[in-house]
């Protein structure tokens, strides 16, 4: 049977309450339900839909890159994202291929995750 969309993410983390709040708010993710499991963690909702999963207590490995390179999040604001980005201190990268290609911007959690946001590209940008 093939797989007809993506469920979520899950990440580690070793500052449970950093990560939330950096998902939250870069991306707008907000904390929602969560079975009760025996580890801490969190379930992050967009919209409706927990995408992405948060667990914490594990020890992360070096380097902090595993075998996932990125996650992607459709997005808009981006001269709202970047100003934040920069507001905070966090390296970012910002790309278009063609003008009818999405703005992508990359950052790293606190954690070491990479996350792509793609914007459309007649998305306002920010002066370079």
């Amino acid at each position: 049977m093939p797989a007809t969309s993506m469920n979520h993410f899950t990440i580690l983390t070793d500052d449970l309450d950093e990560t939330v709040n950096f998902y939250y708010e870069f991306l707008g993710l907000e904390p929602g339900e969560r079975p009760p499991f025996v580890f801490p963690g969190a379930w992050l909702y967009a919209g409706k839909t927990a995408v992405l999963h948060v667990i914490a207590g594990k020890r992360l490995p070096e380097p902090r890159e595993g075998v996932i390179d990125h996650m992607a999040f459709s997005a808009t604001g981006l001269i709202e994202t970047v100003n934040k980005l920069k507001q905070h201190n966090i390296d970012y990268s910002l790309r278009q291929f063609r003008d009818i290609d999405p703005w992508q911007l990359f950052f790293f959690d606190p954690s070491g995750a990479k996350i792509e946001l793609d914007y459309p590209p007649t998305e306002p940008t920010p002066a370079q």
